[in-house]
C-alpha cells in the first residue's frame, strides 16, 4: 500500500507506449521508457521535470511508491507476431522512466498510446470521453492528434454483457444483458478510470517477409471518465500484461494465438522489444512463479554483495511498472550497507525528499565501476544486477553524484526497471516460471535493430543516465572480485556490467 512507504517530494509521471503487432504464435514489438529522451523530442517537455535532477527522481519513486497499493521466441508456428505498424518502440524522455508503445485496435484501425504494464491486468482506451486529452505538443511546436475509441465507429466492436465471465462487477448491472460495467483505481491520490468493457480486434502480424495481418479479439474497458493522473499521464490508454485472465498474454492464449507467454527486453539505449508467445531460449536461465501469487513473484535464495554473499530466502515481485527497486529490511540494509562499504567515493547529500539514501561525489576525470551485486534464485540460477546507479549533475561545473537506485520499503520486495536493463525476460505463465539472459536486444540475428530515424540528439549513451567518457580516467571503486554475472554475455554487450560513469575533461573549463 502507498502508506507503507515514505512520501517523496513529487508525484512520478507515469505512461507506457505499446507497438502492436501480433499473429498466430508469438507476438512481437518493442518498447520505451518513461522519462527518456526520445520522448522528449517528440513531446513538449514543458512542464515535465528536468532529467538528472533530485526532483526528476524523487517524482519518479515517488510514483513507484504510490504505485506499490495495486499490486514467451518460440511459438506453436515458429512464425512470431509482431505489431501491424511495426516492431520499433523507443524511450521517450521527458514522460518517465517507463516502456511505451503504439498499438491499433478497431475496424478501421485506429492507433492508440498506451501504457505498458505487468502490474496491471485490464486495458482501457480513452472512449466517450470529452475531458479525455486529444493532442499533445511537440518538439517541434506541432501538436500529435490522440486518438479516442469509439465502439459505433467500429464495425467490430461488440459490447461485453454482464454474464460474461470477465465481468468482476456483475452485481452492478440492472440484468445479465446489460453491459459490464468497469472501474478501476490508481495508487495514487484520486485516481481511476472508469466505463464499461467491449471487445474489439487487436491488430498484429506474422514477423517474417510475409507480414501476414492477424487479427487478436481482446475485451478492454471503455474508459469513459479518467482521474487523477491517469487524465494527464496515462493519456492515450493503457495496455494490461498482469497475470489476470483479462491480461493481453491471457486472452491471446486462450484463443491459441500464441502459448500463454511473453518477454520483455530492456535496452540500455532506450529502445526495448516485446514478444508474445516467446517461451525463450533453451539455455535461458530460469526459476518459478510462486503459485499463490497474482504478480510475478520469485523466490530468492542468497544475495552476494561485492563478492560478500548472505544466506537469506524472501521473495521478490518483477514489475515493469516500477522505475527503481525496493527492498524491506533486513535485505535493504545488508545490500546497501554492503555496497556502501565497496565505494570509495565521498557520500553526497540530498534533503530529505530525496528518495535515495546513498549518493556519492564523482569527481571529474573519474571512472566508476559499480560493485557487483547478484541474486541466486531458489532454482540456482543467478539474477545479475547490471545497473543499478543513476547520475545526476551536483552543479553547474561539471559536477555529478551517483547514486544506488535501491529505496527502502516496509513491507514489499520489487525488482523495478533499473534492475532489469540489459534483460530479456520471460514472463511463462503456462509453466509458471521467469527466465532471463543478458542481451543486447536488438542482436537477434533479426531485422529489429531501432529505426534510423530515430531522434538522435535525444538518444542517450548506452550507459543510460551516465556522463560521456573520459580521455585519461582513474579508475575509483571497489577492488573485490565479481562472482560473475550470468555467462559474462553482458560484458561483451555494453561497459555498464559494471556501470560505467565517466565524465570528460572538457567538462573541467565548462
Amino acid at each position: 500500500m502507498a502508506s507503507t512507504f515514505t512520501s517523496a517530494a513529487q508525484m512520478l509521471l507515469f505512461l507506457s507506449i505499446f507497438f502492436l503487432a501480433g499473429e498466430v504464435v508469438s507476438l512481437k514489438f518493442n518498447i520505451h521508457r518513461r522519462f527518456s529522451d526520445s520522448i522528449k523530442g517528440i513531446l513538449n517537455s514543458d512542464g515535465l521535470l528536468e532529467k538528472h535532477t533530485p526532483g526528476y527522481y524523487a517524482a519518479m519513486v515517488h510514483r513507484d511508491r504510490l504505485l506499490h497499493a495495486r499490486r514467451l521466441a518460440t511459438s506453436k508456428s515458429e512464425t512470431p507476431l509482431t505489431f501491424s505498424y511495426d516492431n520499433h518502440t523507443y524511450r521517450y524522455g521527458g514522460l518517465g522512466d517507463f516502456y511505451y508503445a503504439n498499438i491499433s485496435v478497431g475496424t478501421p484501425e485506429l492507433g492508440f498510446l498506451v501504457a505498458l504494464d505487468t502490474g496491471s491486468d485490464l486495458s482501457w482506451l480513452p472512449c466517450e470521453c470529452s475531458k479525455c486529452r486529444t493532442s499533445v505538443g511537440t518538439s517541434d511546436g506541432e501538436d500529435l492528434t490522440l486518438n479516442h475509441y469509439s465502439p459505433n465507429a467500429s464495425t467490430t466492436s461488440k459490447s461485453v454483457a454482464c454474464s460474461n465471465s470477465l465481468c468482476e462487477l456483475a452485481d452492478q448491472c440492472p440484468s445479465n444483458k446489460s453491459s459490464c460495467p468497469y472501474k478501476i483505481h490508481d495508487a495514487s491520490p484520486n485516481t481511476s478510470s472508469s466505463g464499461y468493457l467491449v471487445e474489439d480486434i487487436l491488430h498484429l502480424a506474422t514477423n517474417d517477409s510475409q507480414s501476414k495481418p492477424v487479427d487478436a479479439k481482446i475485451t478492454f474497458g471503455c474508459g469513459k471518465v479518467q482521474t487523477g493522473i491517469f487524465s494527464s499521464i496515462a493519456i492515450n490508454g493503457l495496455l494490461g500484461l498482469g497475470m489476470g485472465k483479462i491480461s493481453v498474454p491471457s486472452l491471446l492464449a486462450s484463443q491459441e494465438l500464441t502459448p500463454d507467454s511473453f518477454s520483455m527486453c530492456f535496452g540500455y539505449d532506450g529502445y526495448g522489444n516485446i514478444d508474445f508467445g516467446d517461451i525463450g531460449p533453451s539455455d535461458q536461465r530460469e526459476t518459478s512463479l510462486n503459485p499463490h501469487s497474482s504478480s510475478y513473484n520469485v523466490t530468492i535464495i542468497q544475495i552476494t554483495v561485492a563478492g560478500k554473499p548472505n544466506n537469506v530466502e524472501f521473495t521478490t515481485i518483477f514489475d515493469s511498472g516500477f522505475s527503481y527497486t525496493y527492498l524491506s529490511d533486513p535485505i535493504y540494509t545488508f545490500v546497501t550497507q554492503n555496497i556502501d562499504a565497496a565505494m570509495e567515493l565521498d557520500r553526497a547529500i540530498f534533503d530529505s525528499d530525496y528518495p535515495f539514501e546513498y549518493c556519492y561525489q564523482l569527481p571529474l576525470r573519474t571512472l566508476f565501476q559499480q560493485p557487483h551485486l547478484n541474486f541466486t534464485m531458489d532454482s540456482g540460477y543467478i539474477f545479475g544486477v547490471i545497473s543499478m546507479f543513476v547520475a545526476i549533475p551536483t552543479d553547474d561545473k561539471g559536477g555529478y553524484a551517483i547514486c544506488l537506485t535501491i529505496a527502502k520499503s516496509t513491507d514489499i520486495n520489487l525488482f523495478g526497471l533499473n534492475f532489469m536493463a540489459g534483460h530479456r525476460i520471460v514472463f511463462n505463465r503456462e509453466k509458471m516460471v521467469l527466465g532471463w539472459n543478458e542481451v543486447n536486444c536488438f542482436d537477434n540475428g533479426a531485422d529489429n535493430s531501432p529505426p534510423s530515424n530515430s531522434p538522435p540528439a535525444d538518444a542517450p549513451s548506452p550507459s543510460g543516465d551516465s556522463p560521456p567518457a573520459p580521455s585519461t580516467p582513474k579508475t575509483s571503486n571497489s577492488t573485490q572480485s565479481s562472482p560473475g554475472i550470468g555467462t559474462g554475455d553482458a560484458t561483451q554487450l555494453n561497459p555498464l556490467a559494471c556501470l560505467s560513469v565517466v565524465l570528460l575533461a572538457i567538462l573541467s573549463v565548462v
